[in-house]
């Protein structure tokens, strides 16, 4: 599988929108366009890729374990 591979809809996953979000912010911070990234193949591309998917994880990682949180406090698990 190639990075080209993810430039398409990557899922029907509800949040695969602001995960595309999140990495594009990311390398828009490091000067990049997420676009032009998934169209390169060199190997400065898919690290900073790769940095971006993790950063993305953990993003959403936090949303949810606060999502998780908040319904604790309304006592709705």
């Amino acid at each position: 599988m190639s990075v080209n591979d993810t430039a398409g809809p990557i899922m029907d996953d509800p949040l695969a929108g602001l995960e595309r979000h999140l990495m594009g912010a990311y390398v828009a911070g490091a000067g990049h366009d997420l676009h032009d990234l998934l169209q390169r193949e060199d190997e400065d591309a898919r690290t900073l890729l790769a940095a971006a998917s993790r950063y993305a994880s953990a993003k959403l990682s936090e949303i949810e374990a606060r999502w998780h949180y908040l319904h604790t406090l309304r006592g709705e698990e």
